[in-house]
């Protein structure tokens, strides 16, 4: 089961296995003290790391991939992450073979750090209402880059407040007076000697952010722009470019490539959404076999937490979740592969399906996984609410992806337009492609009923994606007969925006469904692994039909009859599972200092952990307190009228 989580390798199990305890062995990747470290400390802690990160990296000469993975365990928010995850790959994707030639090879070397600048104070998800202002000097050659106004400033890029030198910044391009959107530029923003900010640049950390620790480590910024001139040739022109004269020039590369980007970047989210819901579901379920509560007979041993029917309810299909994320990932990093094919090849017919389906994913993972993680905490109890449960500062580190690189509900919104354009193309005869050819089965499954009669028959690969497929259908062509009924369809779009948001969401439940299903086609290694792994499949779907059963039944493909059987058997895999779910989490094979947690420790031993680590804080450093004298002790003599307070 580990090779299987690994991805299905075992060289990628033992680079992984071989790069934790590599990083775990470490002491300058500490992280256990991170919630009592002051916000300065605490940043240049992170720096600290970061640098070792390079070195180490650079000592022991390892590959792109174990490097990946060492990043990867260090497991702290920082500068890093945007310079390999948003900054290298906009250039890749949208810079000319002349600009990757200048900026990559300085960027791998790290001789310049980079970040991606697009949002700012006064719009995010609408990138369209951006007012930083690119206008071209054709006297100078050059682009003047300025922030007209308060809104217009940068904010939240992360590793932009106090560490990169340049920035990837999305601006509107003006030329010959005239406004042609928004494109990006390659802007210096701070010395390469002494690391000031360049003249007319007014750059910074916009401050703490949620919760100990937690995301503090990374310095999102706030970045000004006063006339700061730049090369004509520092605009990103793979896909358009202004010439000499200043006139804006199309190439034949279609705007769509700049979604392979986004491609890249949203894969990487649903594999961080399986990453850290595993984490929390690891957590909670060691703890869970740990803790024991009520149940004693005849003063024998209390029942474990974990065999209780509500405890399995809860957390069982966040274990599943977590196995249901890992593979889709899977599955879209070969659909970044494809798509990437494709485009060199000038092929760019699967590029909108492939953003669709990519924007959709990134939204249901994320929601799912920064409430299984809250869930999770919740699930241990008060213990749970303390930092050294390991539980607090994840839910704080995460939670931010349900927002960065797209607000979730605008990209179900997305995918609900994707949804009508191909429900309203469906009678010219044009067949739907990728995530939503069921479509193109339409009539089928408008019409069908589901043949369900026992609680064993949800078993049935065939009629569980059956009612998921026909669930979707349904919910996407009720949504776009709607629409016909508004003489404006922005009106009517607005207007049914809540209906396009579930019917998105069933969309996306539909794919994740899929690729768990055939992911258990595939040859699966391993004793007993793949029926582990078909009960973790048939929890994720029944768990899902169980919960919008009003979907299913509203849309009369099943009975309530039959949504009670299905709720039947999902009560039956939960006593399937419950021997192996411990096996099931430890074959995340996380180190205890990568899950950084007292309950979820790999040996058990969570009371004298908790009891150890109460003991570490500064509060306990004095046996008196800090303001004993002053406070407690008149309070105590009836001596308050003459204390100075």
């Amino acid at each position: 089961m580990k090779i299987v989580w690994a991805g299905g390798s075992r060289h990628a199990f033992e680079v992984s296995d071989r790069i934790s305890r590599l990083v775990a062995s470490d002491p300058v990747f500490r992280k256990d003290n991170r919630h009592m470290l002051a916000r300065k400390d605490l940043f240049k802690n992170t720096l600290k790391k970061a640098a070792h990160a390079w070195k180490r990296i650079a000592e022991l000469r390892l590959t792109e991939e174990e490097a990946g993975r060492l990043r990867f365990f260090v497991d702290e928010p920082a500068f890093p992450d945007l310079h390999w995850g948003m900054f290298v790959p906009v250039i890749k994707g949208q810079g000319t073979e002349e600009q990757q030639k200048k900026w990559l090879p300085l960027a791998y070397k790290m001789q310049i750090i980079g970040c991606y600048a697009q949002t700012e104070l006064g719009h995010g998800s609408n990138v369209q209402g951006l007012e930083t202002t690119a206008t071209f000097d054709p006297q100078t050659d050059e682009f003047i880059i300025h922030s007209p106004t308060l809104t217009s400033s940068k904010w939240w890029p992360g590793g932009l407040g106090k560490v990169s030198t340049h920035a990837v910044v999305f601006a509107r391009l003006i030329t010959d007076g005239q406004d042609y959107g928004v494109h990006g530029f390659i802007v210096q923003l701070r010395s390469l000697d002494d690391h000031l900010p360049l003249p007319g640049v007014t750059v910074g950390d916009i401050g703490t952010k949620f919760g100990n620790g937690g995301y503090n480590t990374m310095d999102n910024g706030v970045l000004r722009f006063d006339h700061v001139r730049i090369p004509r040739d520092q605009m990103l022109m793979r896909v358009s470019q202004v010439t000499r004269e200043g006139k804006l020039l199309k190439s034949n590369v279609p705007r769509q490539l700049m979604y392979s980007t986004m491609v890249y970047v949203r894969q990487t989210i649903v594999s961080d959404a399986a990453n850290y819901l595993s984490r929390a579901v690891c957590i909670a379920t060691r703890y869970s076999a740990v803790r024991r509560q009520f149940g004693s007979q005849k003063g024998g041993a209390e029942t474990q937490v974990l065999d209780y029917k509500t405890q399995q309810n809860r957390l069982f299909p966040l274990l599943a979740s977590a196995y249901a994320f890992r593979f889709v990932s899977e599955w879209l990093r070969w659909l970044y592969t494809d798509v990437t094919e494709r485009s060199q090849a000038n092929d760019f017919s699967t590029l909108p399906e492939a953003h669709a389906c990519t924007a959709g994913l990134k939204s249901v993972t994320t929601s799912v996984a920064a409430d299984g993680i809250e869930e999770c905490r919740k699930l241990c109890g008060g213990h749970g609410y303390l930092c050294s449960s390991g539980l607090p500062e994840l839910f704080a580190v995460y939670v931010p992806a349900c927002t960065y690189e797209g607000d979730n509900i605008v990209l179900l919104l997305q995918v609900a337009r994707f949804l009508m354009k191909t429900v309203s193309q469906l009678p010219s005869g044009k067949k739907p492609v990728g995530t939503t050819a069921y479509l193109g089965r339409a009539a089928h499954l408008l019409q069908c009923r589901s043949g369900v009669k026992t609680a064993e028959d949800w078993l049935k690969p065939s009629n569980v994606l059956e009612a998921f497929e026909a669930r979707s259908t349904r919910m996407s062509v009720a949504c776009a007969q709607n629409l016909t009924k508004f003489a404006n369809q922005e009106d009517g779009f607005s207007e049914l925006s809540a209906d396009l948001v579930e019917a998105a969401v069933a969309h996306c439940q539909l794919i994740i469904v899929s690729k768990f299903i055939e992911k258990l086609q595939q040859d699966i290694p391993g004793e007993g692994v793949k029926k582990q792994l078909e009960k973790l499949c048939g929890i994720y779907a029944l768990y899902i039909l169980h919960k919008y059963q009003g979907d299913f039944i509203g849309t009369d493909y099943i009975t309530p009859k039959q949504a009670a059987l299905a709720n039947e058997q999902l009560r039956s895999l939960y006593s399937q599972v419950r021997p192996n779910a411990v096996a099931l989490v430890d074959a995340f094979n996380y180190t205890d200092h990568f899950l950084n947690s007292a309950l979820g420790r790999y040996d058990g031993n969570v009371y004298p952990t908790l009891y150890a680590e109460a003991w570490k804080d500064p509060l306990n450093e004095s046996v008196v307190p800090d303001g004993y004298q002053e406070y407690i002790r008149p309070l105590l003599k009836q001596q308050l009228r003459n204390a100075r307070l």
